[in-house]
């Protein structure tokens, strides 16, 4: 039974159906808050939480429920509930069903998996207890070791949800690592695997092959001293040994998709008339003809895209860094993750953007140059790489091995070919030379590379420019 069960309403859940909601326990039930009281929590008698239900959370851009659930939402906008129950207690998981199947009969919606909230009745929680703290004080974590924290996640497809933000969050202040456990068909979305932090961090797959493994590398993992890790293959001496890959990892077939990934970073005057977002939405136009969709700091992206509201945001929150993602229309998959950070060179936005593309599908290459062009001439372009790779059109991460992009641009900012001997920027070891953006007394240099997914040598052509433009 699922851990997660997620809410969707035409209107917002009032106190009162949340209310009859929560007293899917019974009355005696304890109720606590958590998270700035944004998290309300169903507790047993030692007031630690059998489910944990976060405030209603209004989504305003379509696509996002068919994306991260493959439900039908109401039409948007429409209201987002989750309810975590406690992982291991079969009471606490119809707790949060029951609550679910509550708020959708009161509030005439639909929840999320189907099969979870099919009873109204009361359960009965008598002498049922659960982990104490600390796993059980952060909502989103499962199993807290002296190494790491892991989350148990059975979602179609793993998201930035503002509770494993929080997890993200609580392992970096406590120096641990953060390993997200799920099923064999789950997938990652690119803002979880963008923000996976290195080890002992990791996604750990589990299969009926080889145990566990990991999702991203196919390493075959074991818990071991506190931790998942990799297992030592068999080899004539333990030099030779290697870790196996798991079988599941290495099924791979070539379905003709492929992903245009950019990314890209802008550092930006200090100034408090400064308006941020402009450079992403510049690429996003030029490449799909159309304004991002929407943005929010979690998944789902609940907010319709507005520069303004963004930038009022990351002046709030100064002079802590800003985590966004953005999203587009369904119509054209792409997400995007930017940071926004306060510097002493000014403001930075680093930006990593994806939009993917079928098998009868052309990526628009010929508007890279002028998306460049843009970013170099109005929006103060530190630098450019793009890419081309074998990927999901949807852009869903899976537990398969996806051969690495291959380079077909990168651009360097006008500030920075300034500071550089005229000839270095301009004559190059590449086949084909650069092109200049921008006005000729102060241009940014494109420079093309190979860009064929199916081959990697394009690396190489990168590595001996960068070894050029640094002077080595």
């Amino acid at each position: 039974m699922t851990k997660d069960v997620i809410t969707l309403t035409p209107k917002m859940p009032d106190p009162v159906t949340v209310l009859a909601g929560l007293l899917s326990g019974g009355p005696d039930k304890l109720v606590g808050t958590t998270g700035e009281d944004a998290v309300v929590q169903l507790c047993d008698a030692e007031g630690r939480p059998l489910m944990s239900v976060e405030a209603p959370l209004l989504v305003q851009v379509e696509g996002e429920a068919e994306r991260l659930l493959g439900a039908t939402p109401p039409p948007v906008p429409f209201w987002w509930t989750e309810a975590r129950a406690t992982t291991g207690v079969e009471e606490a998981e119809k707790l949060a069903g029951t609550f679910s199947a509550r708020l959708a009969t009161l509030a005439g919606g639909s929840a999320w998996p189907p099969e979870a909230a099919r009873s109204l009745a009361v359960v009965e929680t008598d002498g049922v207890s659960v982990a104490p703290t600390p796993a059980a004080a952060q909502p989103a974590v499962d199993a807290l070791t002296d190494k790491v924290a892991v989350v148990i996640q059975d979602r179609p497809v793993v998201a930035m949800t503002a509770w494993l933000s929080d997890a993200f969050r609580a392992v970096a202040n406590n120096e641990l690592g953060l390993q997200i456990v799920t099923p064999a068909g789950t997938t990652l979305s690119p803002a979880v695997r963008n923000s996976l932090p290195g080890w002992p961090s990791r996604w750990v797959v589990q299969d009926e092959r080889d145990g566990y493994y990991d999702g991203l590398s196919g390493a075959v993992l074991r818990f071991q001293n506190g931790l998942f890790a990799p297992i030592e293959g068999e080899g004539a001496t333990p030099m030779d040994a290697r870790t196996p890959l798991a079988a599941s990892f290495q099924e791979v077939t070539d379905t003709g998709e492929r992903q245009l990934a950019v990314s890209f970073r802008t550092v930006h005057p200090a100034d408090d008339r400064l308006v941020l977002g402009g450079a992403l939405e510049s690429v996003w136009r030029e490449l799909t003809g159309e304004p991002p969709a929407g943005w929010g700091t979690a998944e789902p992206a609940n907010l319709p895209w507005s520069l303004r509201q963004l930038t009022d945001l990351a002046h709030d929150r100064a002079p802590e860094p800003t985590w966004l993602v953005v999203v587009g229309s369904p119509a054209r998959p792409g997400l995007a993750t930017v940071r926004i950070t306060r510097t002493k060179g000014g403001v930075e936005e680093d930006v990593t953007l994806a939009f993917g593309y079928g098998p009868d599908e052309e990526p628009p290459l010929d508007a890279l140059p002028r998306a460049a062009e843009a970013l170099a001439t109005r929006h103060h372009l530190q630098s450019m790489l793009v890419q081309l790779r074998k990927a999901r059109r949807d852009l869903a991460v899976p537990p398969r091995f996806e051969g690495p992009g291959v380079p077909l641009a990168f651009v360097l900012g006008a500030e920075e070919v300034r500071q550089m001997p005229a000839d270095r920027t301009r004559h190059t070891p590449l086949s084909e030379p650069p092109v200049e953006l921008g006005p000729k007394s102060r241009p940014a240099m494109y420079y093309p590379l190979p860009g064929d997914p199916s081959d990697l040598s394009g690396w190489q052509d990168f590595e001996r420019l960068m070894r050029h433009l640094k002077g080595a």
